[in-house]
Parts: C-alpha cells; sequence; structure tokens
C-alpha cells in the first residue's frame, strides 16, 4: 500500500463515484511518489491518470490537485487503433504499433502541430514506454473523442497511441498538466506489472498474476 500518501485522498476526491478504483489510485500514487522523490518531477501539484481498463464510453481521464483535493477534469481519452475497439487490451511500445503504451510520464513541452496544441510526453519506464517520445506519443484534442461518436458507433475513435482527449478540453487540460508532472496510463496487462519496477510490489493483491 502507499502509506505516504494521505489516508482520506482517495475518499475526499470521491473517486468511488467516478469510476476510478482505490486500487489504480493507490498505483498512481506509487509511482508519483518515486517519480518525485527521484526529482523527476517539477509540479507536484497535479496528477493525471488515463484508466485504459475502462471502456472508451466511460469517463476515464482524471486530472487531480493534489494540494487542494479536488478533481480537475474527468472527461474521455482515447486508446490506440490496435490496442482494441472499445477496450484496450494490447499495449506496445514499439514504433508503429499505432497502440497504447501504459506506465508512468514526465510532461513535457507543448507544440503546435498536425493535430493543433499538443503536449509530449516523455516515457519514465524503460522498456516499457520510453519510446513515446520518439513514437511521437502525444496528448493533443482530436473530433473523434466525443459523445457524438459513441453515441453513432457505440465507443470513442482511437488514435495511433496518443492519449487523444476531447477538442473542447484540450487545451485547458493541456495547460493544467504541462512541465514535468505526472501522467499515469493504467491498463490490464500481465506483462506491464511483471516487468514495471514502479508498480509490481506495489498491491500484490492485485490479480494479474
Amino acid at each position: 500500500m502507499v502509506t505516504n500518501a494521505p489516508a482520506s485522498m482517495y475518499d475526499s476526491l470521491k473517486l468511488a463515484a467516478l469510476g476510478m478504483t482505490r486500487q489504480v489510485f493507490d498505483y498512481a500514487m506509487k509511482g508519483f511518489i518515486s517519480l518525485k522523490e527521484a526529482g523527476k518531477l517539477s509540479n507536484t501539484s497535479i496528477l493525471s491518470i488515463a484508466d485504459l481498463s475502462k471502456s472508451s464510453c466511460k469517463k476515464r481521464l482524471f486530472v487531480i490537485d493534489l494540494k487542494n483535493y479536488k478533481v480537475l477534469f474527468n472527461t474521455y481519452v482515447a486508446h490506440g487503433m490496435n490496442s482494441g475497439q472499445e477496450y484496450a487490451r494490447q499495449f506496445s511500445n514499439i514504433p508503429e504499433s499505432n497502440k497504447s503504451s501504459l506506465g508512468f510520464y514526465q510532461t513535457a513541452d507543448t507544440y503546435a502541430g498536425k493535430h493543433g496544441y499538443s503536449l509530449h510526453l516523455v516515457g519514465m519506464e524503460k522498456g516499457i514506454n520510453d519510446n513515446a517520445y520518439r513514437r511521437d506519443i502525444v496528448m493533443h484534442g482530436a473530433a473523434y473523442v466525443s459523445e457524438s461518436m459513441i453515441q453513432s458507433m457505440g465507443y470513442i475513435g482511437r488514435s495511433q497511441g496518443c492519449p487523444a482527449i476531447p477538442e473542447r478540453l484540450h487545451k485547458p487540460i493541456i495547460d493544467k498538466i504541462k512541465n514535468g508532472t505526472c501522467l499515469f496510463i493504467f491498463g490490464e496487462d500481465r506483462n506491464y506489472f511483471r516487468r514495471s519496477a514502479m508498480v509490481n510490489n506495489a498491491m500484490p493483491s492485485l490479480a494479474y498474476n
């Protein structure tokens, strides 16, 4: 368990009502604390969690203000087209795989690219997501991340591996999390939990064995 995080934080944030499990939050906090203690985060007020174990029809991105105990954003986020359709089941660190990569990221700088205002992401787990930057895995807005897509297809559109978010929210979200905050992308993947030095001893009771 994450013993140096406030025990009441999960309850205070009312994350259960928003659909996040305590286990996912504890994993995220463990990695966040690890990066913080290693001096890898220049902004330790914000933690973002993308829970890809949930249907893409669910609002599975959470942007949390840890200092003020507030959920700033809770919205949709896309996974890679080769990770799955409604659910993300397959993950990869390989260029051109068009799959999402799990694990912990440091947010970096913003830029104007083919998807408009976007945010570079730096994968912090060697062999798991450390190719993210050269794969151009970034956060950006996308028209296919919308409730209208859910109504027409039954799930939101998918990306080439990027955690794409709704166009109407992409700028305020990116502005809030840019420049050195922690992003945790979670998924149900045995391989990740075997390989991740940041979480593989965090919650042995989680049944991914």
